[in-house]
């Protein structure tokens, strides 16, 4: 489980087989260890289908849960302010 939250730390929100593929363990395997790490609190987990090429492909969303990654580096916009009345 701590390969899988360290890979997602370092790419943030990820499908179930990118996580799979990515850390070489078997999607099953991946799919019973997200959902532990979701009945923990650890990860928020949601079904997603996105279709490749006119083809269904249903997987889980997978983020961590209450991570805010840092910003990257270089400029911002600053935010505009509102007018006050």
């Amino acid at each position: 489980m701590q390969t899988i939250l360290k890979y997602m730390r370092a790419r943030g929100e990820q499908l179930d087989a990118e996580i799979a593929a990515a850390t070489r363990i078997p999607l099953e395997d991946v799919r019973i260890q997200l959902s532990e790490l979701s009945a923990r609190g650890d990860v928020i987990v949601c079904r997603s289908t996105r279709y490749i090429k006119g083809k269904p492909s249903e997987g889980m969303l997978c983020r961590i849960a209450g991570y805010i990654p840092t910003a990257s580096p270089g400029r911002k916009a600053k935010p505009k302010t509102q007018p006050e009345f």
